[in-house]
């Protein structure tokens, strides 16, 4: 959480307990304005390295993440309240994302010959383009930044970060582990800075792209604001992923996914399952599963091993999915558990399932960013797909069916998101594509996409 203590301040809060955490102080305008020159001075020696030399680096980052794997996961609990094993998780998902990066990149950005009309020869080369600048969210404080700023360091690039304020120690204390490791200095640095410093710093002739994870309202701003500098953005916003069990679905399965696909991360995960549509057939049977498993989860310290579900991140947070729930419930939804604020210190939120789910409620239209379910009956396979597309947004989706051919089909021909999963839920994979269409956003990372995004595809012809 970020209070303001003085104009130039604000301190950091532990949301399991409400206890202060650190304090820290923005950067002045002349300090952005030097670090963005040194960062762009590093990356015209950065980028005439070989791809074997910044492997050689990036999968040192690696290792030196494992090196503080305690501590920063620790830290991230601390900061953000996430369950400390998930902690540790994250820092193993970020190792598996430098070691794939190092490995991949020469192939991924190797130079392409074609013949020309004419007779010559025609070379494509994916050169870096310079300061790549990120905005990023506080639920994932070490994956976030690792996604897009090992890849971009990997194309040649150097990187800028502005972290959310409630994670700052995260973000510095990656700024060391990249600096031990042996990444050149001012290739990755912290931008401490408030969001006029930010709007600015997108404008800054030596930025060349703008990566953005977080709200569609935040996407929307920055992606102007990205457009009107002509930079290049890459956006990956919120969604209310929608997972479907169809009528011959394990639902033993689909439950026990769908219960951990809710509430994975606390529920604070822009690709987690949010709305559950299950066919008439199985809807009761489903519902009954899942509303007890909901129900069992402990809720408490995210450093108890006991505790299924942490808090959620920040107070104004908490208000804010409260507000939603309740809204929802105006407006016809039935609360089946949960739904309360509890009492005691820290900003918990139950495990919460929300039945007679429609059109016109928050549970339905936007995302609820914490462990609040919506079920949604459907009346065959085609509604349930009908309901699934019936969104602004398009990031992530599921299918839960023993017919595996089908549901694959059902996933290429007829869902409209950036990714789909079969029998198991939402999770990052370093060789695969992350992103979504819609309001979900613009633009890929992972599987050496994201690798792509901020370069210079230049053509080269030669005449023969």
């Amino acid at each position: 959480m970020e209070t303001k203590i003085k104009q130039d301040t604000f301190k950091t809060t532990n949301p399991a307990n409400g206890k202060e955490l650190s304090s820290y102080t923005y950067m002045t305008d002349d300090q952005v304005e030097s670090t963005v020159t040194k960062s762009h001075e590093a990356f015209l020696k950065w980028k005439m390295k070989s791809f074997e030399e910044r492997g050689k680096i990036i999968k040192a980052i690696g290792k030196e993440l494992q090196n503080h794997k305690t501590e920063l996961a620790e830290l991230m609990t601390d900061e953000m309240g996430k369950l400390l094993k998930q902690s540790h998780q994250e820092v193993d998902l970020c190792t598996g994302i430098c070691d794939y990066s190092a490995d991949n990149a020469a192939e991924f950005l190797k130079n392409e010959e074609r013949q020309l009309q004419d007779g010559g020869k025609g070379i494509i080369t994916y050169a870096p383009m310079g300061v790549i600048y990120g905005i990023q969210p506080w639920n994932y404080p070490s994956y976030q930044v690792v996604r897009y700023s090992i890849v971009n360091l990997m194309a040649g690039n150097s990187v800028l970060l502005k972290h959310a304020s409630n994670v700052t120690g995260t973000a510095k204390l990656l700024e060391s582990i990249f600096k031990s490791a042996g990444l050149p200095e001012d290739l990755f640095s912290v931008m401490v800075i408030n969001h006029d410093q930010s709007d600015e710093l997108i404008k800054h002739k030596l930025i060349r792209g703008v990566t953005l994870t977080g709200s569609p309202v935040a996407g929307e701003a920055i992606g102007a604001k990205a457009g009107k500098a002509l930079k290049k953005s890459v956006l990956e916003l919120g969604s209310n992923d929608a997972y479907i069990v169809l009528e011959d679905a394990d639902l033993e399965l689909a439950v026990k996914t769908c219960v951990m696909g809710r509430i994975y991360n606390n529920g604070e995960t822009c690709i987690a399952a949010k709305r559950f549509i299950v066919v008439e057939s199985v809807y009761d049977e489903f519902r009954d599963g899942f509303v007890k498993a909901m129900k069992d989860l402990k809720l408490g310290d995210p450093t108890d091993k006991t505790s299924k579900l942490g808090p959620i991140a920040r107070k104004d947070l908490r208000e804010t999915l409260h507000e939603q729930v309740e809204k929802s419930i105006k407006n016809g939804a039935k609360v089946l558990c949960g739904g309360e604020i509890p009492d005691g210190e820290g900003y918990f939120y139950p495990a919460t399932v929300l039945e007679n789910v429609t059109k016109g409620q928050p549970a339905y239209d936007d995302e609820l960013f914490g462990p609040v379910a919506s079920l949604i009956r459907a009346e065959d396979e085609d509604d349930a797909m009908r309901i699934a597309n019936d969104s602004r947004f398009g990031l992530g989706g599921g299918i839960f069916s023993k017919d595996v051919d089908h549901a694959t089909e059902l996933a290429e021909k007829h869902f409209d998101t950036g990714m789909v999963f079969i029998n198991k839920f939402g999770t990052a994979y370093p060789n695969m594509p992350f992103g979504g269409v819609k309001d979900s956003g613009y633009g890929r990372e992972h599987g050496g996409f994201g690798m792509k995004e901020f370069v210079n595809v230049k053509s080269i012809m030669i005449g023969k």
